[in-house]
């Protein structure tokens, strides 16, 4: 494809995505479904092209003092990509595949964009006004560059399944992808981002993905199923396993020693959950279906620790889902909020005296982390809070009352909130 067809599909993509509510890959599919004629490069650079634009919405609107789409469009091909203004010109102006001839506003934009460090925090940090109180709550003056950090392209990060080998071996194995030790965690392996009109690397294509060496785990979701502590030989309930990825980080942690409960009150989530631990060599799994009656009765009050990992508006994600930033509301803030309240109260029952509870979330916002915890310990007082870590290279990350709470800017990762809850012996 020419430059200005693919400049005129990513216009095209981000319409449907904010017209019609579409997710990104569904956007991108009903494309591609009606653009036969796309190369897999193609199809590379117009989804990360509309990845960055939906990462920046609101500083691209900023530079250009225009909020439509096709200005995001072309603010990112030269503010962020470095096209040069000639090439962002022709292509547009592309009498057969352009979008239409820059215009003399959109030239001026283009060569003397606003002073970003002018506009108000939510748009330095491209998040929308509502969570304003959140976020300041949270960071203080930090708060617009926490969030732009959470407009970064993320990386590919690996957990490596010591059921099935050891960290050099898969080092050596993932040489292909140039993937390095990111730190933090003894396991993990990371795969720098892409260029953003680049294809990032398939790291399942290595024979060893295949046979388990490896699962695609962001390095704070293994912090998050580390905080578990030591859980060799325990009776373990992932409560809410969804895809499984902490289930088998939880597993791999017990050396197939004890037992690991898997469930969802989602049955669909647990469909793979199985097929993932076979491959990862669990032997010590049990998936615990919502279709039965009462699939966790026997297990009340047995459990040496309950893993929560809550359903939340998924803040912390934002660098990977860039368009759910846009779709969240205060309504749905407030959903979520009673979920966690629902399943901490239902994953207390569970737990043994002397046990504990891991409660995580992806979220930045302290309604869904600090709050829920403090109204927990409220309804609950037979538990109490323990340090998140133990680890001297996580506790910089502790928050005053021993949460762990992890971002992009502080720890590299994901945004990440994790408390450990003590049930009274």
């Amino acid at each position: 494809m020419r430059d200005g067809g693919r400049l005129t599909a990513a216009i095209e993509v981000l319409t449907e995505i904010e017209t019609r509510h579409k997710p990104v890959r569904l956007a991108m599919k009903n494309w591609g479904e009606g653009a036969r004629y796309a190369g897999s490069k193609d199809r590379a650079f117009i989804s990360g092209l509309v990845l960055d634009v939906l990462r920046r919405r609101r500083s691209l609107a900023w530079w250009m003092g225009d909020d439509s789409l096709r200005a995001a469009v072309l603010a990112t091909l030269h503010l962020r990509w470095d096209w040069p203004l000639d090439r962002l010109a022709e292509a547009a102006g592309d009498e057969v595949h352009g979008h239409g001839p820059l215009t003399d506003a959109e030239r001026q934009a283009l060569s003397s964009p606003r002073d970003l460090a002018e506009a108000p925090a939510p748009v330095r940090g491209d998040y929308p006004d509502w969570l304003e109180p959140s976020l300041t709550r949270l960071f203080g003056e930090d708060r617009a560059e926490e969030l732009a950090a959470l407009a970064e392209r993320a990386p590919v990060d690996l957990r490596v399944n010591t059921l099935k080998t050891d960290p050099q071996r898969a080092l050596k194995a993932m040489s292909p992808f140039d993937a390095q030790p990111p730190g933090l965690m003894p396991n993990a392996l990371r795969v720098a981002a892409p260029a953003a009109a680049d294809r990032s690397g398939a790291v399942e294509t290595i024979p060893q993905f295949s046979k388990g060496w490896f699962e695609i785990q962001d390095l704070g979701s293994q912090i998050a199923a580390a905080a578990a502590g030591d859980v060799k030989g325990q009776q373990v309930l992932d409560l809410c396993a969804g895809g499984g990825g902490k289930t088998l980080a939880l597993a791999a942690a017990m050396a197939n020693t004890g037992q690991i409960y898997a469930y969802d009150s989602d049955a669909r989530r647990l469909t793979d959950t199985i097929r993932r631990g076979d491959r990862a060599g669990v032997r010590n799994l049990q998936i615990r279906t919502p279709l039965n009656p009462e699939p966790l009765k026997d297990l009340v009050g047995r459990m040496g620790v309950v893993f929560i990992d809550a359903p939340c508006t998924g803040t912390g994600s934002w660098r990977r889902h860039p368009d759910t930033k846009w779709k969240l509301t205060p309504e749905t803030l407030a959903k979520r909020q009673a979920d966690q309240d629902l399943v901490l109260n239902d994953g207390a029952g569970f737990v043994k005296p002397g046990g504990r509870m891991v409660y995580v979330t992806c979220s930045l916002l302290p309604e869904e982390d600090e709050d829920r915890v403090a109204a927990f310990l409220e309804r609950h007082p037979e538990f109490s809070r323990i340090p998140a870590t133990a680890d001297p290279e996580l506790m910089k990350f502790l928050t005053a009352q021993g949460d762990l709470r992890l971002t992009p800017r502080s720890s590299g990762t994901d945004g990440f909130y994790v408390a450990v809850l003590v049930k009274a012996p």
